[in-house]
C-alpha cells in the first residue's frame, strides 16, 4: 500500500475544502486503516489456500511518505504491517514503478500497489488480483475516474508508467494502451471509486 502520513494540512487537500485539515486527515486515517485491514485478511485467505506464489506467503509492504524513516517505522508497527519502505519522490508513475521493481529485485513472484483511499476495497479483491497472476502477467483495477485503484504485476514493466497524464480521465485507458504495445492481455477487475473530493464521499457514508 502506498500511503501518506495523515497529518493535518499535509494529506487529503481537495478534501479540506469541504471538511477542513483536521477531518481530512481523520478521514486519510480511516481509509488507511480499512485498506490495511482488507489486505490482512487476503492475506490470511491466500496462505490458507496457498496460492500467490511462494507457498501462499504474502508480505504486507507500507510505502510511507509524509514522514522521515523512524516516523514511518513506529507507523508501521503500530499498523501492523510486516515492513516499511519509503516511496521516495516524483511522480506517481515513479513511485508505482519504484515499489514494482523493489519487488522485483527482492524476489516476490507478484506484487500488488494499492492506494490509501478506497473505501469499498474488501479482502476478496485483492485475492482475485493475486489469483489472476497465477496465471497471467498483469492485473488493474479500473478506478470510476478513469484511472485505476491497483496495479499487479509478476515482472516490472517500467514502459506501463511513462507517457501517462497522471491525474487525468485517460490514465486506464493510456495504461492499456501501453500493455497492448507490450504484448500483455490484463486481467481487469471490478471498477472501485477512490475518495479524493468531497462529493465522494457521500457514497462512503
Amino acid at each position: 500500500m502506498l500511503a501518506r502520513w495523515p497529518a493535518p494540512g499535509r494529506c487529503k487537500s481537495r478534501l479540506v475544502p469541504g471538511v477542513g485539515r483536521a477531518r481530512a486527515a481523520a478521514i486519510q486515517t480511516r481509509l488507511t486503516q480499512h485498506g490495511l485491514a482488507a489486505a490482512a485478511e487476503a492475506r490470511r485467505s491466500l496462505a490458507a489456500a496457498a496460492v500467490g506464489g511462494h507457498g501462499g506467503r504474502v508480505e504486507l509492504v507500507l510505502a510511507a511518505s509524509g514522514l522521515g524513516a523512524r516516523a514511518a517505522a513506529r507507523w508501521g508497527r503500530l499498523l501492523g504491517v510486516d515492513r516499511v519502505v519509503a516511496q521516495g519522490s516524483g511522480s506517481l508513475g515513479l513511485r508505482l514503478q519504484r515499489q514494482l521493481l523493489r519487488g522485483s529485485r527482492e524476489g516476490a513472484a507478484a506484487v500488488v500497489l494499492i492506494g490509501s483511499d478506497l473505501p469499498a476495497l474488501a479482502a476478496e479483491d485483492l485475492v482475485e488480483a493475486f489469483r489472476a497472476l497465477e496465471h497471467g502477467a498483469l492485473v488493474l483495477g479500473p478506478a470510476g475516474d478513469g484511472g485505476y485503484w491497483l496495479i499487479g504485476r509478476r515482472q516490472a514493466t517500467p514502459q506501463l508508467f511513462t507517457g501517462i497524464d497522471w491525474g487525468s480521465d485517460r490514465v486506464l485507458a493510456q495504461t492499456l494502451e501501453l500493455a497492448r504495445q507490450a504484448g500483455l492481455a490484463p486481467t481487469l477487475l471490478a471498477e472501485r471509486h477512490d475518495l479524493d473530493r468531497p462529493a465522494d464521499l457521500d457514497p462512503w457514508r
